[in-house]
């Protein structure tokens, strides 16, 4: 019974099983013929798709090699095989790196991704360029010797905040992502560069009320920056302010008030005071805890009542206001038993006369004795719009003119206290050139606000130079602007230049000058359009200001020596060549005026004497530093530096002749030859001997060149200028060539390593230098900032760069030969740093000669 069941049970399991073989029989079959097809449909998929990825590798790979045999230099093309492209051993731009944390610097790669050899020529190109400007900035290369040695370092200098457009490219091709875009901020705030707007050095204001001084921060480099953690803390801009002189009373108020604002847009700080005591102070403005460029000045606070007076004094036009005073010690010359004779003053230094204060033709003397004041005398001050005169009367009618200063920048209140007499406010008046006047007067504030008022009104409200020379040039316009600027047709002779110039305007009027002058040259077809003009305003500044035609000098022989008029000029050059001059320069002046294309410089380096008579100043020793160097070094500075008594020199000059011969003795003073020169008075009779040397040996020349251009522009408008503020104005700054320079530098000495790596960071280093900083570079190395007009092949000798024996120092110069000593240096940056500090700092001192 048992063992049916369990065949029964056995029979059915093996039917089952039977079953489920001959499904899978069938199934297998089946799927034997699908696994086939499958296959076949695969391998010819793989082999279109790998036909079709090959065609591309090829094409791809003849593109990149046609376009890097178009790009690539033609010596290297052999070097290359179809190998180095398949294997991507080429250079790739698309797969160089440039880092912008300006420390990595740029890395080139193979296009497999291996370090590319940069030592090897691959024609890097990198242009940097201020989109904004359009300056472009030098670049220097540099390949670092690191294991992988793909490594080029470029450096440049960014003097100038802005966006600016970098493009690398590598045989033509730009690099990946060239180009690039860079925003250079503004640095951090630079107490010595940042400024006041219209800054004076003595301002008038009222008590109790508010007055705002606009400051401009900028940075190193004169950017204005308002890149500053805590522009707007008050805390960081300090005021300090103190009376000048004792106090008239002491008092517990609070002196002033101040507050601080700012516009982070525009790069200004408002500064806001207001002072609550009347008086003479003393100010100084700070950034954190650095005085600013032109922080310092004084400050005069006036009653309300005293402000009306100086307003009404100002306003009322050609009328001089007078003071009674006091006068004091008058100068620190010793007391001595003779006059000095009435100077001959050229039209530079005569004043016109106002309606009330006349020039006093018939006073016994035009100017000041240096006989000293024993106790003080009564006198009166007279405040004109242009002059400053202190005079004395002789039984209550008959005046006397002891002092007479300019309303000018150059002339310079000091304010004291009461004086020990009459216990009244104490002001010093001295224009540097003159014995300082100690004057006490009971309306001092008055005084000198009224005179300062007068200043500001003079010279358009600002005393720096470039305020200064935009009121000039307003003001010049205004003056011919009723004359027409139509155009005035000037036919002259190339081979004759002076004489037919002076031919074609000798009948010329005041309106004539002010006329566009078309200048035509004989024998030459070539229209003005402006470079013929350019031409002859250049040639006829040669033509007079060249020593070679006697009509201008120098001290010296030295070919940069500065010109000054020759008192010993040949006969047939008259005077009025000296007018023709004076209206040349004139023309020039107007023209610059007018800006644009008409802007004309002078060319001509004058001496400082010349250009203080031209501005109406009296003569003094020290501009024989400048005019004559050697006759300073020889005889000026002996006489400061030692004792005179045995040397037994007089007030008189002895005057030689060409051959060496003694031609007359000229006393500087009446009787002269017999007065001793000693110890107290030798500063007096150096003074004499400069006014006799530079001015009253050329008054003729002087006075006739000061004709012809103050007939185009107005005495008053050039008084407003010092002399080396007109030199500017005049003959500018001289735009100094790179390119000259470095066609005409010569390289002196020096190893490979200085020639071929030192000098091309210099290059580098002065292609990214300010005309400015190029300027400081010249007076560096030549002790003049300015070059001769021909620039730097006129040097003589000519520019030297010697290679020092030293490295990693600061260079030197030797003035005396143009030479300047350039040590080695490491890195592009070292020597950029040194040079900086060089020409910034080292003027007095790096072994200068």
């Amino acid at each position: 019974m048992l063992r049916s069941v369990y065949a029964r049970k056995h029979h059915c399991i093996g039917l089952g099983l039977f079953s489920v073989l001959d499904a899978a029989v069938i199934f297998g079959c089946v799927s034997h013929r699908r696994d086939l097809m499958f296959y076949i449909i695969g391998g010819i998929t793989v082999s279109v798709v790998a036909f079709f990825f090959t065609i591309k590798f090829l094409f791809e790979l003849a593109a990149r090699v046609v376009s890097f045999l178009q790009h690539e230099d033609r010596e290297r093309r052999g070097e290359r095989t179809i190998y180095d492209y398949v294997r991507g051993n080429y250079l790739d731009p698309r797969s160089c790196k440039v880092s912008w944390d300006w420390k990595d610097p740029f890395e080139l790669f193979y296009k497999n991704g291996q370090p590319f050899p940069a030592h090897r020529p691959v024609g890097l190109r990198v242009h940097i360029c201020h989109v904004e400007l359009a300056i472009d900035i030098p670049v220097t290369q540099e390949v670092l010797q690191e294991p992988s040695s793909n490594v080029v370092k470029v450096a440049f200098t960014v003097r100038r905040a802005g966006r600016y457009e970098i493009t690398i490219k590598l045989g033509g091709l730009n690099v990946a992502y060239s180009p690039y875009y860079k925003l250079f901020q503004p640095g951090m705030v630079v107490p010595s560069k940042t400024k006041i707007v219209c800054h004076f050095s003595t301002l008038v204001l009222t008590c109790g009320q508010k007055h705002t001084l606009q400051i401009v921060p900028r940075d190193e480099y004169d950017n204005p920056t308002s890149n500053s953690v805590s522009l707007i803390d008050e805390h960081n801009y300090s005021l300090s302010i103190h009376e000048l002189g004792p106090q008239e009373e002491e008092s517990s108020d609070v002196l002033f008030e101040k507050s601080v604002m700012s516009n982070r847009q525009t790069c200004q700080v408002f500064l806001r005071l207001t002072l609550h005591r009347r008086g003479c102070f003393h100010a100084c403005i700070s950034y954190q805890n650095q005085p600013i460029s032109n922080g310092d000045f004084d400050i005069i606070v006036l009653s309300e009542n005293e402000k009306n007076i100086v307003e009404r004094n100002v306003s009322t036009s050609g009328v001089s206001i007078y003071f009674e005073a006091y006068l004091y010690n008058a100068t620190s010359y010793t007391n001595t038993q003779w006059h000095l004779p009435p100077t001959h003053l050229g039209s530079s230094q005569r004043r016109p006369s106002t309606a009330t204060e006349d020039e006093d033709e018939d006073s016994p003397s035009d100017s000041q004795t240096p006989e000293k004041v024993k106790k003080p005398k009564k006198v009166y001050c007279y405040v004109s719009p242009k002059q400053f005169s202190v005079k004395e009367f002789y039984l209550k009618i008959i005046p006397w003119r002891l002092f007479t200063f300019r309303v000018c920048p150059g002339t310079k209140f000091s304010y004291l206290g009461p004086d020990p007499v009459h216990k009244l406010l104490t002001l010093v008046v001295d224009d540097g050139i003159q014995p300082p006047v100690e004057l006490s007067c009971k309306e001092r504030n008055i005084l000198a606000a009224t005179f300062i008022r007068s200043l500001h009104k003079n010279i358009g409200g600002s005393e720096t130079f470039q305020d200064k020379v935009n009121f000039f040039q307003r003001e010049l316009r205004q003056v011919h602007m009723k004359r027409p600027h139509s155009k005035v047709t000037l036919k002259v002779s190339r081979h004759s230049l002076l004489e037919s110039s002076l031919k074609a305007t000798r009948n010329f009027s005041v309106s004539d000058w002010s006329k566009n002058f078309e200048v035509i040259f004989q024998d030459e077809e070539a229209l003005d359009w402006g470079g013929p003009r350019r031409e002859w305003f250049e040639l006829i500044c040669k033509a007079l200001f060249d020593t070679t035609n006697q009509l201008f000098t120098r001290f010296s022989d030295n070919n940069q020596a500065l010109v000054h008029p020759n008192p010993g000029r040949s006969p047939h050059l008259r005077l009025k060549v000296y007018e023709f001059a004076g209206r040349l320069v004139g023309k020039c002046l107007y023209e610059s005026s007018l800006g644009g294309a008409y802007k004309q410089l002078v060319r001509a380096r004058f001496t400082r004497s010349f250009l203080a008579q031209i501005i109406g100043l009296r003569m003094h020793y020290k501009y024989f530093e400048t005019d004559d160097p050697e006759f300073y070094k020889s005889k000026v500075c002996f006489i400061l530096n030692n004792d005179v008594s045995e040397m037994e020199l007089v007030f008189a000059e002895e005057k030689y002749s060409k051959s060496g011969q003694l031609e007359k003795v000229v006393e500087l003073v009446t009787g002269g030859a017999q007065i001793p020169v000693t110890n107290d008075n030798k500063i007096l009779y150096l003074n004499l001997l400069a006014q006799y040397r530079l001015a009253n040996q050329v008054r003729e020349e002087v006075d006739h060149f000061l004709k012809g251009l103050n007939e185009l522009v107005p005495e008053n408008l050039l008084a407003i200028f010092d002399e080396n503020e007109l030199e500017l104005l005049m003959c500018g700054t001289g735009d100094i060539n790179v390119c000259d320079f470095k066609t005409h530098a010569v390289v002196v000495g020096g190893s490979w390593h200085f020639r071929e790596k030192v000098m091309r960071w210099f290059w580098t280093v002065v292609s990214s230098f300010t005309q400015e900083e190029l300027a400081r570079l010249l007076q560096f190395t030549t002790g003049s900032s300015q070059l001769p007009p021909g620039g730097f092949a006129a040097l003589c000798p000519s520019f030297q760069i010697i290679a020092a024996p030293t490295h990693s120092t600061l260079p030197t110069a030797h003035t005396c030969f143009n030479q300047l000593c350039l040590p080695t240096y490491d890195s592009y940056e070292e020597m950029h740093k040194m040079l900086q500090l060089a020409i910034s700092e080292g003027c007095e001192g790096f072994g200068m000669l």
